[in-house]
């Protein structure tokens, strides 16, 4: 009966609903070209919170023109071919004026396509096929990525295939939606062919950030993306989104609250903006792949997690966040969660339960219009007695995370450079069983090490217009288990296994070192639609003599209409 009556109750209020655009999909380079842009305006933008991604498509193209209002400041060529293509990419935003307006500096017009296919397909650069009435908005595109390439101790050929739709649109402006689908087969290199066994569904494939995979060619991994949702605004501030997808929440290369690392999940998210506030209520099923099913017919366990974050901009340079989580497990959705502004440390005690919470701040500050400086801290258990003490008690379970983006540096346009570094004490994350640790479909919903690390990142990014190179270095230290030892980095194991009460600390264990430079180069030769060739070195000494070895990894591909993910860890 209640559910009946929360529901009727959106349906209600939907009829209220504001203009409304689908997001734009996680993607490391896009976001970034976004984020560029925000720092070298000097101020947080208007249309979105920076710190909870995806960016919406309207408010990507509200910056585009707050940038193109305020030319205080020099724009690179490539800073100008980024702003066309960000437009032209969410034409459907750009409005009629500025479309007319032949004096803008970049001369931008709603994404019009100089030679469209027979006359019906690419009519507009960015998609294959688009209608536009006033009541209604579509945009198809198909995806596709093909990579080859070899491993110097691997003898399988390294190799992804996906072939899939991408459908986004709206109602009236009202009713925003979005649709992906693709079929894979991918071989993987052999380090993340053995994060798949420490991760991984036991008799099972494995493809990193996605769910259900069949076994493919011995080592490799045959499996369905699909991620969809609808979304509208209930009120004016207050948007709704409902549907099957990834968030994140954070501003750097990885994060500590929740990340894009494991498979999409069924999700419920309120987005609540006034003024320099935003709040996001985020609600979720997560499946726990660890408890073995005794038919296939069977359905997956599920639990369920509640989200909340309120980010703050304190003037138009420092923002700060505050995070809080609940992962439970009932038979259905506690409704004491769905309380939106309550404390879940308050409900979880009113209720006599034993769930896992975790909070945690978030800040990050713009400055000079080159630099980001953002950090990240969770607790998700924390005695001072225990700190103070200096014992090294496993209680204290946290993460922090510190990073800073640097742009145009050293006065070389379009040189981006970012440094970061991120640490988890032993256990964070973990809890008693699965149906409570903070993992979806058998991976961390937050960092893909889980747990018991150390981890520096360097990442060096040169865009000249069309071409895109990448570099990210990385050094990790972390500690594995031995057989029937739980040392707290596989957080898919109950934290009262553990070795020891006391004397816990970062790399317990058998301690690795991971060493590796990322390099890629792109080029775009039409709207999304790359040209890659990637080379990966990467070093792995550890305690454990046959986890101990040198790769060398090199690929090409040719990418479609879908985000680049590297997977380096």
């Amino acid at each position: 009966m209640k559910y009946n009556v929360y529901h009727s109750l959106l349906l209600l209020l939907s009829i209220a609903a504001q203009a409304q655009s689908p997001f734009v999909p996680l993607n490391p380079d896009y976001y970034h070209w976004v984020d560029r842009m925000e720092i070298r305006q000097g101020r947080w933008a208007e249309g979105f919170h920076s710190s909870m991604k995806p960016y919406n498509r309207q408010g990507i193209v509200r910056l585009t023109d707050s940038v193109e209002a305020n030319l205080r400041y020099p724009l690179s060529r490539t800073d100008f071919f980024n702003l066309r293509y960000l437009r032209d990419d969410s034409w459907e935003w750009v409005t009629d004026k500025d479309s007319a307006n032949r004096n803008t500096i970049t001369r931008v017009f709603p994404g019009d396509s100089q030679r469209p296919f027979l006359g019906t397909f690419y009519q507009k650069k960015a998609d294959f096929y688009s209608v536009q009435t006033p009541d209604f908005d579509l945009h198809v595109n198909p995806v596709f990525y093909y990579s080859t390439g070899t491993e110097s101790n691997n003898n399988n050929r390294l190799f992804v295939n996906t072939r899939g739709v991408e459908v986004r649109g709206s109602i009236a402006k009202r009713l925003g939606f979005y649709s992906f689908f693709s079929d894979n087969q991918a071989v993987f290199p052999r380090y993340i062919q053995e994060y798949g066994q420490l991760y991984g569904i036991p008799d099972g494939g494995f493809a990193p950030g996605e769910g259900f995979a069949k076994q493919y060619r011995q080592t490799g991994a045959d499996f369905l993306s699909a991620r969809g949702y609808i979304t509208f605004n209930i009120l004016k501030i207050i948007n709704f989104q409902f549907g099957h997808d990834r968030n994140f929440i954070g501003n750097g290369y990885r994060s500590l609250f929740l990340s894009d690392n494991s498979a999409p999940y069924l999700f419920m998210k309120l987005t609540t903006t006034f003024g320099r506030f935003q709040y996001t209520n985020l609600f979720s099923e997560l499946q726990n792949t660890s408890v073995r099913r005794t038919s296939q017919n069977d359905p997956i366990t599920q639990k369920f997690t509640s989200i909340h974050h309120l980010s703050m901009n304190l003037g138009d340079n420092i923002n700060l966040g505050l995070f809080e989580a609940e992962v439970f497990s009932r038979d259905r959705f506690d409704i004491n969660y769905l309380n939106p502004i309550i404390f879940y440390r308050y409900v979880e005690s009113f209720r006599g339960s034993a769930d896992n919470a975790m909070i945690g701040i978030d800040f990050k500050a713009n400055f000079r219009r080159h630099f980001l400086v953002y950090s990240q801290f969770l607790i998700d258990e924390f005695l001072i007695s225990e700190l103070s003490a200096g014992r090294g008690s496993w209680t204290n379970k946290f993460a922090a995370q510190a990073g800073v983006k640097y742009i145009d540096a050293l006065g070389v346009p379009n040189l981006d450079l970012q440094a970061e570094m991120n640490l988890a004490r032993p256990y964070t994350y973990s809890h008693k069983s699965g149906q409570t640790n903070y993992v979806h479909y058998s991976q961390p919903l937050a960092h893909p090490l889980g747990a018991n690390f150390v981890e520096g990142l360097g990442i060096v990014r040169y865009q000249h217009r069309q071409f895109n190179g990448v570099g990210t270095f990385g050094i990790m230290m972390y500690g594995t288990d031995q057989p029937y030892r739980n040392y707290g980095g596989d957080i898919t194991k109950n934290y009262e296994t553990r070795v020891r009460n006391d004397g816990n600390y970062i790399g317990q264990g058998r301690q690795t070192a991971v060493t590796y430079a990322d390099l890629r180069l792109s080029y775009m030769f039409k709207h999304n639609v790359f040209l890659e060739g990637r080379y990966l070195f990467r070093f792995q000494d550890s305690q454990y003599t046959p986890l101990a070895y040198t790769t060398q990894q090199g690929s090409v591909a040719l990418r479609w209409n879908l985000p680049y993910r590297g997977w380096t860890f």
